[in-house]
């Protein structure tokens, strides 16, 4: 039952990414991971007071990202509770209640793994868990060059891209990271359309490729988003120092595509870039989340992640317009600042885009992410608005938590799939 229920999850989190009709009715009879949760309280030194079943390594990441870039200090229970979720074979799963009870590798996950990564390579002084979590990258990659969500399945854009930032941050060449002759660089082209595609898609990544007889796959607005960075070949936290002041190039296609080969590694960053631009400049400086059986919202997650391509490949200036629509909206991602997860990429998005965290649309995103976990061991001057709140807020809502059955049985295969879902929304309270 666990093994259908996790299948099932995960052949969901695949249609909604891919655009298909998702069969939920699969679901009707599981009760929800949180239908019965008790009020145990959240860990000590995790950011963020939603439900970490889904997104607990994903958000502390990319808080303990963001506020070290911004000058703050996290504090010393912040990191640990990182470094102790890792698994004894290098890899990290979304979130382990029970770091006393060795990990089942099954639920490990490549998001989970290359967010941690980069915070740590971010903070300095891990050099031994960042070594496990690259071997862990390294031992389960596809024989394509790509990487899934969960080790064993079909490879995706998304986390390919994510694993070539981390590896990028751990200063591990992607290029020379290869299984069955297929390096790191490969497996990304593999979702990244090129000339054979129409005009209007060349550059894009689709989330997974067709099947054999399927009709083509359609780009994907946060796989195109996302997978950018790593075709611009960056990482987290992104610098602003490779300005070219020019318009991304659109790939050139001389023939209609009629003996198109993958998208050349030297052309990856500039088409996505292309491709990014054309669809901000499109969609109001944002891109669009579609979903079957639901109007388009949105996509403030695609948005972020594009703008932070975009500048990595020294278009900040193509970017421009959806930092200023990030910095007007944002409040809408953020809940106000209560969700740490996109408050964080907040953070890295105005860092990268040279903006001031601290007065970002009229708000001071990094007291916001201060004040969504324990109090920082220090704050730089850069961030000294950010302390004022820390202290007075950074106790956890002890009746606010959720308890530690849900880790046992059908409710953590429902979080997982239902994780990749969200994950891959990364709206993250929420991962694919």
């Amino acid at each position: 039952m666990l093994t259908a229920a996790r299948a099932g999850a995960a052949a969901l989190a695949t249609a909604l990414l891919a655009g298909t009709a998702a069969a939920t009715p699969a679901f009707a009879d599981i009760p929800s991971p949180t239908a019965s949760l008790g009020t145990a309280p959240l860990p000590d030194g995790l950011y963020g007071k939603g439900d970490p079943t889904y997104d607990a390594v994903w958000r502390q990441s990319l808080a303990l990202t963001a506020l070290t870039t911004a000058k703050v200090t996290p504090a010393d229970s912040a990191v640990s509770w990182l470094t102790g979720q890792q698994c004894a074979d290098g890899g990290w799963p979304s979130y382990r209640a029970d770091t006393a009870t060795a990990c089942d590798p099954v639920f490990e996950d490549s998001n989970a793994t290359a967010l941690a990564i980069q915070a740590l390579t971010t903070l300095g002084g891990h050099q031994d868990a960042v070594d496990k979590g690259v071997q862990w990258l390294k031992a389960n990659q596809n024989a394509d060059g790509s990487w899934a969500y969960n080790p064993g399945n079909p490879g995706d854009a998304n986390s390919t891209g994510l694993a070539v930032n981390a590896l990028l941050a751990a200063k591990a060449d992607p290029a020379a990271v290869a299984k069955a002759g297929r390096n790191a660089f490969d497996g990304l082209a593999v979702f990244q359309l090129g000339c054979a595609a129409p005009a209007d898609q060349r550059g894009a990544f689709v989330y997974q490729t067709a099947p054999a007889g399927a009709p083509a796959a359609e780009p994907n607005a946060l796989a195109s988003g996302q997978a950018s960075l790593a075709a611009a070949g960056g990482k987290l936290p992104v610098a602003n120092g490779n300005r070219t002041d020019a318009a991304p190039k659109a790939l050139a296609c001389t023939d209609g595509g009629a003996t198109a080969t993958a998208v050349p590694r030297a052309d990856s960053g500039e088409a996505a870039g292309a491709h990014l631009t054309a669809q901000l400049a499109s969609g109001g400086q944002h891109l669009t989340l579609n979903l079957p059986g639901a109007a388009p919202t949105p996509d403030y997650t695609a948005t972020a992640w594009a703008a932070l391509g975009l500048v990595q490949g020294g278009h900040p200036q193509q970017a421009a317009g959806a930092v200023d629509w990030l910095a007007k909206e944002g409040g809408n991602w953020t809940k106000g600042g209560t969700d740490a997860a996109a408050t964080a990429t907040l953070v890295l998005v105005a860092q990268a885009a040279q903006r001031d965290p601290a007065a970002f649309g009229g708000t001071d995103l990094v007291k916001q992410l201060t004040a969504l976990g324990p109090a920082p061991k220090a704050v730089g001057a850069a961030s000294a608005g950010a302390s004022a709140s820390a202290s007075s807020s950074s106790e956890k809502d002890k009746d606010s938590g959720i308890g530690k059955f849900w880790l046992l049985g059908v409710g953590l295969l429902i979080g997982i799939g239902g994780g990749l879902v969200l994950s891959l929304q990364r709206k993250r309270g929420a991962k694919l």
